[in-house]
């Protein structure tokens, strides 16, 4: 496939390295940061455009990796005729590409992607199209790039992008908090990293639920209080420690019940 790609950032960036070594072929790199597009460009051996109208018309797929709050302003600057153009957000309906071109859909990466990446992870791809005819295209297109390639229309994109949120980007949130915790206390938060990975490669094995552990779960109040006590001097962490105390109980006093 010939691609041209608007976006420089972290999907841009490591989706135009990935598509370039499964072996496609990035033709251009457009960027509202011309620095940015001049960097990805010499990566992917593609030339840079300043101005959208000056895609070339030799490319099969446009691909826009902007920010979700862009899409739709990028989209609405393009007329590519018969290109297929396809947006890579999660939160984003595919009809915003509508008036772009008569071929358009969605090449989501379900996946967290930064440009300092060395190693490209799996990234599960969710894919839809105005018409089966891309649905077959793009299909075909991201099974060169991954295993995991499932269609998802709008609204299950949507709920799968919150629950990739719930999942990655707050329980970072808490990593940063416990590090910053651990760094006041003056203890190494680096002795955490193993429980992480441990905790993180359980749940191939086994559903969330089952898996859960800790004092909330058994029903430890001296020792939440103890915790509680501890974070008087971060406000932030111990109101999320309770919340969460609260409703990991609350979950499982529900289980039971409902299977009593």
């Amino acid at each position: 496939m010939n691609i041209v790609f608007l976006g420089s950032g972290n999907t841009a960036t490591v989706l135009a390295k990935h598509m370039r070594a499964c072996g496609h072929t990035i033709l251009q790199v457009w960027s509202r940061t011309q620095t940015h597009a001049h960097a990805l460009a010499s990566v992917v051996e593609a030339s840079v455009i300043t101005e959208l109208k000056d895609i070339n018309k030799a490319a099969d797929i446009c691909v826009l990796a902007v920010n979700d709050a862009a899409v739709t302003e990028v989209a609405s600057q393009l007329s590519l005729q018969r290109k297929i153009a396809v947006h890579t957000a999660g939160s984003v309906s595919m009809e915003v590409l509508r008036g772009a071109s008569p071929n358009y859909g969605v090449l989501y990466p379900l996946q967290s992607l930064r440009k300092e990446m060395d190693t490209i992870p799996e990234i599960p791809f969710l894919i839809d199209g105005n018409s089966n005819e891309v649905k077959v295209v793009l299909h075909d297109f991201a099974k060169t790039l991954s295993t995991a390639v499932s269609f998802a229309g709008d609204e299950e994109r949507l709920h799968l992008h919150l629950a990739a949120v719930t999942v990655n980007n707050f329980t970072n949130h808490l990593y940063t908090l416990a590090a910053d915790f651990c760094e006041k206390s003056g203890v190494d938060f680096s002795l955490l990293q193993p429980l992480i990975l441990e905790t993180a490669q359980r749940i191939r094995l086994a559903a969330p639920s089952a898996l859960q552990t800790g004092p909330a779960r058994r029903n430890d109040a001296a020792t939440i209080q103890k915790h509680l006590l501890l974070l008087r001097e971060a406000p932030e962490l111990q109101k999320l420690y309770q919340n969460f105390s609260d409703s990991i109980a609350s979950y499982y006093k529900n289980k039971e019940l409902s299977s009593s």
